[in-house]
């Protein structure tokens, strides 16, 4: 089905581009002249990326805390809580916090506050963004 389809397609593509040929010839056998437009693009020119470092890795996270935060997406607090009991598990000299930032984009009335405690006590976060 798909070989028929691009086949198809093909020789559509090869139909449409031989009469703009005959039709552009034809027009200048009899000295029509073809007007010429100039088209601009709407995208306009980005500005210029400014590369950042990343931040510095710690060499081991024994005897850090780590900050695991949950954006309030449908069920990802289960995925964070996850990563949570992995940290205790896997990791139990490293101290992990699972905390609530809010919903979606929409932080809750305590968000400044929880990046206060973050900047204070965290050595890392790891941050649950959802899709």
């Amino acid at each position: 089905m798909k070989r028929h389809m691009s086949a198809g397609l093909i020789a559509l593509l090869c139909l449409g581009l031989f009469c703009s040929y005959t039709a552009n010839h034809r027009a200048q056998a009899q000295g029509v002249s073809q007007e010429k437009i100039t088209v601009l693009t709407p995208l306009g020119t980005p500005p210029p990326i400014t590369l950042r470092p990343m931040a510095p890795r710690p060499a081991s996270l024994e005897g850090k805390t780590v900050y695991i935060l949950d954006q309030g997406y449908p069920n990802s607090d289960k995925l964070m809580l996850e990563v949570t009991a992995w940290f205790e598990k896997n990791m139990p000299e490293t101290k992990a916090i699972f905390r609530r930032m809010g919903r979606g984009s929409r932080p809750s009335p305590g968000t400044p506050d929880l990046f206060t405690e973050i900047k204070e006590n965290a050595d890392g976060v790891v941050i649950g963004t959802g899709h």
